[in-house]
């Protein structure tokens, strides 16, 4: 080693350590990436649904303008129904279901408790909504939007404290709009520069999307999700959008399970300046916010591995080159130092033979 040392120069030296570094930085930068995708619950609900793959996730975001209403959601399940009838190798999964699906809307409400009252941002959910967001329990269950009583609530740590000064309050009665509810469950709230920025705020409230709507203020049902079959690239992202007459001052159309690649990134990157550009009054939800959050990390991510990658790429082309220019051997000499072996070659297996 230090023979091989001594005999190579400073600058090879320099260059060598500047190739190490930046693979180690590559290779930081991708487990990293792979660590932050895999940690984004909300984007992962048909790798939740089946593991096998073969699904998408699908989320439609509609503008505070359309009326999106449970008709409305009846009718585009009886249209994906249709659409899944063609697809021959379709296979059910999850109790016989060959697909799910979530709706919710925003808005607030107001809670009393026996201790006192408090005014929260809600979010009144139906269908499968908290498949495709697994809220961390801290007690109690969830509850599913195929229940017969639309009673249930959950509430985050928060919300709890202020109603009854603890946070294991799982089957305390409250009351919303002078109807009794109980509390099904109590959930942590996700906490971070992103998920502040997002408009998760303290003292949320989930409840069925009929309590919300009668007791409370909710411009509706303004996000869909849906994880189906995709046998093939783009189908399901079709399916939902040809079928609630997509178009971009109405909806946004999102395919989740795909938007974390490489090539969904490369868009992201094309689209800064213009990304946070928003020409329709739209409202995300604080999952897509937080989501396009990461996004943009991702893109970064992605940008940072690039150069290193390219860096490299450059030294190692360089260094190939230079040494081509200094080399001490020409192409007809190893032609015929080439040749020179191979008649050796030949005469001693001739002389072998003869023997």
């Amino acid at each position: 080693m230090r023979k091989i040392l001594k005999n190579t120069s400073k600058k090879h030296i320099i260059l060598m350590a500047v190739v190490g570094v930046s693979l180690v930085l590559f290779t930081a930068l991708f487990i990293s990436s792979n660590i932050i995708k895999r940690a984004q619950a909300d984007q992962r609900a048909a790798q939740r649904w089946a593991a096998e793959g073969g699904y998408a996730q699908i989320s439609c975001l509609f503008a505070d303008g359309e009326k999106i209403s449970f008709d409305t959601i009846m009718e585009l399940r009886g249209q994906i129904d249709k659409g899944l009838s063609d697809v021959s190798y379709l296979t059910e999964d999850g109790g016989g279901r060959s697909y799910i699906d979530a709706y919710s809307g925003s808005g607030k409400i107001q809670i009393i408790s026996e201790r006192t009252s408090m005014d929260s941002p809600a979010f009144g959910v139906g269908g499968d909504f908290f498949h495709f967001h697994p809220l961390t329990l801290v007690s109690g269950t969830y509850f599913s939007g195929a229940e017969l009583n639309k009673d249930a609530i959950i509430i985050d740590e928060e919300a709890a404290w202020q109603l009854f000064g603890a946070s294991d309050v799982t089957g305390m009665e409250v009351t919303i709009g002078g109807v009794p509810h109980y509390v099904r469950g109590v959930v942590s709230r996700e906490g971070g520069r992103l998920w502040d920025a997002s408009g998760l705020g303290g003292g949320m409230v989930y409840l069925s999307l009929e309590s919300l709507t009668a007791y409370g203020e909710t411009a509706g049902i303004h996000y869909y999700e849906a994880v189906m079959p995709n046998p093939v690239q783009g189908f399901a992202y079709r399916l939902a959008a040809e079928n609630f007459g997509y178009t971009e001052d109405k909806m946004v159309v999102i395919d989740n399970t795909a938007r974390f690649d490489i090539m969904a990134l490369v868009t992201v990157i094309s689209e800064l300046g213009t990304r946070s550009m928003q020409l329709y009054s739209l409202r995300f939800p604080y999952w897509e916010n937080y989501a396009r959050g990461i996004e943009d990390i991702l893109a970064f991510m992605l940008i940072l591995k690039a150069l290193l990658l390219l860096g490299v790429a450059l030294i190692i082309i360089v260094s190939l080159h230079n040494a081509y220019r200094h080399r001490s051997w020409t192409w007809p000499g190893l032609l015929k130092g080439a040749a020179k072996k191979v008649k050796a070659g030949m005469d001693k297996r001739r002389a072998a033979w003869k023997g």
